[in-house]
């Protein structure tokens, strides 16, 4: 066989692997040499081969491309690319560096990995992370594929790769904690919770060394290779493994009905400001990849030090290109958009009116049954809220956050506002139902348990003198700052937690919750754990018994609200009280009577869908008395049980309809800071 190096094609970018070999494509504007680098070993200090790419030959156009015959799938490499140093014009090249290619489907990662390297002058081979050549048609799927669940039958848990099984006592074996592999073997937990989606935290993959000294970038939203799972939550260390065992959990997850939607981060890259490290999209192109202003230096409207130019043609193709491997070769079902609204930006960062990119992604065949929501704001205060382009973007609704945060903690004034957020937020999205992502808390601010037990962060171990994450938390103590014994604030934090998770479950839109908050997971005050790989960013299995009875209530609560077409339902409530589809009524403590003053703390509502017969009365009292809500006349041949009462302690804060306790009478008393539902049923008097 003639192992003689080919001229190769510019396209597919990336390393394409044929039965014959392997074509390597880079894009290049401006570069004037390229260097494709073969590797043995990922810590190897020089390349097994190194072959200087002709421009007569290898380039076309902006790409540069060759055929290496007799090269095969886990063949290390990456690249160098000579050119001018101009950083006033756009241009960083540095000849010395190794770079990734931003196509690679894995990254390796040595022991002597060193960002400092990739910063410093001079060459940073033996330190330097590498691409790995990947062919992803051998793997046997076993006929999965992506679940196409709508909306209306989705409860979305948030949760972190790693964080969920690193804990010793989460009952992993030691080699799969805080793994892929970890996942699968509690996927009969998140079985048994109820939710039917996974939202992961970044795992496109990362620099986790891109964090303040001595302490490592845990979350992971500081990507570097947008095709690559991040090889550290792999338990296969080998080439190939990450890529094997990512897939292994998403068929395993898909099998016990559970969606994976990625939290994507196209808005920034790990090679920060001008004083950063040249990893790859630096040193292959600058002013293709990032926004740059006047003098070449990096707008920062993420806050992490770069901007990528995400509506520049070369960036453009590769975002879309990078969705479609995930759901064509890795079966995922969806996205959730990290600071979405930079993605709306151009080469200048000026927002657009109909930015190209995000066009693309509403509109692309590929991506047609798959999830995409957006996190619709960045960091330069660009809210879209409301207002993100395209007809399929869901939104993380942060104005249901802050405003059922501030009824739950009893604030004036906040009544109209969660009225609207339990119907779906009508008044940010009038055209569209079920465009509300509904949540309480996220991985970035306090957990739910941290929520009632903090009035301010306590970031101190983050290294940053608490300057990082949010001051504005709309959180309350509950009358003592972090943990406690007393028995009333314990009662009255445990009485919170579970009225935050009944509004929000009952809202219209779809929920998402926070891993660990069914367990009252807590982070001791920290809201921006980004950088704690430790105890205080990993979930802790011991909490799930010393917080049975919270699990048992959530756990419930999601089984109650599947049970119900009226959760189920696409379009907004009909609110006229006389249609016998799917709707709503609204009350005060008096029937057809609620009260919207600043005053208020109260609502109350009738969910009803008379032709499926279905009743569902709910009371929130938000004030520091109890009060004594009407009930409505009850439906013919039915009576009023009492399905969830968050005044009551366990097992009566929830209980199932066949156990549910008669509501008698025409009133019931809701205790100080507390929920009630009630449903219409049959039955014994």
């Amino acid at each position: 066989m003639n192992h003689n190096p080919l001229p190769g094609t510019s396209f597919p970018l990336g390393a394409t692997v044929y039965p014959d070999g392997v074509n390597f494509c880079v894009f290049s504007h401006h570069g004037e040499t390229v260097d494709l680098l073969l590797f043995n070993e990922v810590e190897d200090g020089k390349p097994s081969r190194i072959i200087r790419l002709d421009p007569a030959l290898n380039r076309t156009a902006n790409y540069w491309h060759i055929f290496l015959p007799g090269i095969s799938s886990g063949q290390l490499y990456a690249y160098r690319v000579h050119g001018p140093f101009a950083p006033d014009k756009g241009l960083r090249f540095d000849g010395d560096k190794v770079l990734l290619d931003p196509y690679t489907r894995e990254v390796a990662v040595g022991t002597r990995y060193d960002r400092k390297a990739a910063i410093m002058p001079g060459d940073n081979c033996e330190s330097a992370l590498k691409s790995v050549v990947v062919d992803t048609s051998t793997y046997q799927w076993q006929g999965d594929l992506p679940l196409n669940r709508p909306y209306s039958g989705t409860i979305i848990y948030e949760m972190h790769v790693a964080g969920f099984t690193a804990h010793p006592n989460s009952g992993v074996q030691a080699v799969k904690r805080g793994t892929y592999a970890g996942i699968m073997e509690k996927i009969s937990y998140l079985v048994d919770l109820g939710v039917t989606a996974v939202e992961l935290l970044p795992v496109q993959h990362f620099d986790d060394q891109d964090a303040s000294e001595g302490l490592a970038n845990f979350w992971g939203y500081s990507p570097l290779a947008f095709f690559a799972p991040y090889s550290g939550y792999s338990s296969r260390r080998e080439p190939l493994g990450p890529t094997a065992e990512f897939r292994d959990m998403v068929k395993a997850l898909h099998k016990a009905g559970i969606e994976v939607i990625l939290d994507v981060v196209f808005n920034h890259t790990a090679e920060g400001n001008e004083n950063g490290p040249t990893f790859s999209f630096r040193g292959l192109e600058d002013s293709a990849y990032y926004i740059l202003d006047e003098k070449g230096n990096y707008r920062n409207f993420t806050g992490c030090g770069n901007t990528v130019n995400a509506n520049y043609s070369i960036v453009r193709r590769l975002i879309m290109d990078c969705l479609r491997y995930w759901v064509s070769e890795m079966h995922v079902d969806g996205f959730r958009f990290d600071l979405a609204s930079v993605l709306s930006r151009d080469e200048n960062g000026i927002p657009l009116v109909s930015p190209p990119v995000l066009w693309e992604i509403d509109s692309d065949p590929v991506l047609a049954g798959a999830k995409i929501i957006a996190e619709a704001w960045d960091a330069a205060g660009l809210y879209q809220v409301g207002s993100f382009v395209g007809d399929r973007f869901r939104e993380w609704n942060g104005r249901f956050r802050d405003d059922v945060r501030r009824f739950v903690k009893g604030e004036n004034g906040a009544v109209p506002a969660v009225v609207s957020r339990i119907l779906g937020s009508p008044d940010l999205y009038p055209a569209a139902a079920r465009r509300s992502i509904n949540f309480i808390t996220c991985h970035d601010g306090f957990t739910m348990n941290d929520l009632v037990s903090y009035n301010a962060k306590h970031n101190e171990s983050n290294r940053e003198n608490n300057n990082d994450g949010s001051d504005q938390n709309c959180s309350w103590n509950c009358g003592v700052e972090g943990s406690s014994d007393r028995p009333d604030v314990l009662a009255l934090r445990s009485r919170q937690v579970r009225n935050f998770f009944t509004i929000l479950l009952l809202s219209h839109g779809t929920p998402m919750l926070l891993s660990g908050d069914e367990v009252r997971r807590t982070q001791a005050g920290n809201n921006n754990a980004y950088c704690q790989n430790n105890t205080t960013g990993w979930f802790d299995w011991d909490d799930g018994e010393k917080n049975e009875d919270v699990f048992r209530f959530v756990k419930l609560a999601i089984a109650f609200v599947k049970g119900y077409a009226l959760f189920r339902h696409e379009g907004y409530l009909d609110a006229s009280g006389q249609s016998a589809g799917p709707g709503i009524v609204w009350h005060g403590v008096r029937l057809g009577e609620p009260d919207l003053t600043d005053d208020s703390h109260v609502i109350a509502f009738t969910l009803q869908y008379p032709d499926k017969g279905e009743f569902i009365h709910v009371m929130c009292n938000g004030y520091w008395d109890g009060l004594n809500f009407d009930l409505p006349p009850q439906p013919t041949g039915r009576r009023w049980r009492r399905i969830i009462d968050t005044a009551l302690l366990s097992p009566h804060d929830i209980t199932e309809i066949g156990t549910a306790p008669v509501l008698k009478g025409g009133s019931y008393i809701v205790q100080a800071r507390s929920c009630v539902v009630a449903v219409a049923a049959g039955g014994r008097k």
